[in-house]
């Protein structure tokens, strides 16, 4: 599987119990929908192993699983700090007009003006909506997911126009 196929979902924080469970943190909207996925990559540095999931449960402070072949504490704790990964081409499709942030970073990002901000390296969650973080030549810009200021999304062309002034 190639690193670009697939989209990191959070990472392994500690070993939890003695029969190779695994506490992680999942960097998803929803905690559990990490455990939709069957088959999970870990890894560090770029080189990831794939994991059949046996077993997950939410617990009040996250996530914890049982990975296939990791059976003991030790196991389990040699896991620790990799990151979890799924291959993009595994997530449910999406409805019009909605799209997963994995799908939206790296876009390039240009205003009506054909001014190019640059490209978005992050989101974040503020509650009332979504924010897209674009780094580029005129600096950090933040701007909300919301239709008053994104005009066109274009996922096959990686583009994203925006109705938004460089004085902003």
């Amino acid at each position: 599987m190639a690193d670009s196929e697939l989209v990191n979902m959070g990472f392994v924080k500690a070993a939890f119990g003695v029969k190779g469970w695994i506490k992680l943190s999942a960097q998803t909207e929803y905690a559990d929908s990490l455990l939709d996925f069957d088959t999970w990559y870990l890894g560090k540095n770029n080189e990831f192993t794939a994991f059949t999931l046996s077993e997950g449960k939410v617990v009040p402070d996250g996530l914890v699983a049982k990975l296939a072949g990791i059976d003991d504490r030790e196991a389990a704790h040699n896991l620790k700090g990799f990151t979890i990964a799924v291959p993009r081409s595994e997530f449910a499709p999406v409805e019009e007009g909605e799209y997963y942030w994995a799908d939206l970073i790296g876009m390039q990002v240009s205003t009506l003006d054909n001014i190019i901000l640059g490209q978005v390296v992050d989101l974040m969650q503020t509650g009332a909506h979504d924010v897209l973080v674009i780094h580029g030549e005129h600096g950090q810009k933040l701007i909300p997911f919301v239709g008053a200021y994104i005009h066109e999304v274009n996922t096959e062309n990686k583009t994203i126009l925006v109705d938004w002034g460089l004085d902003y």
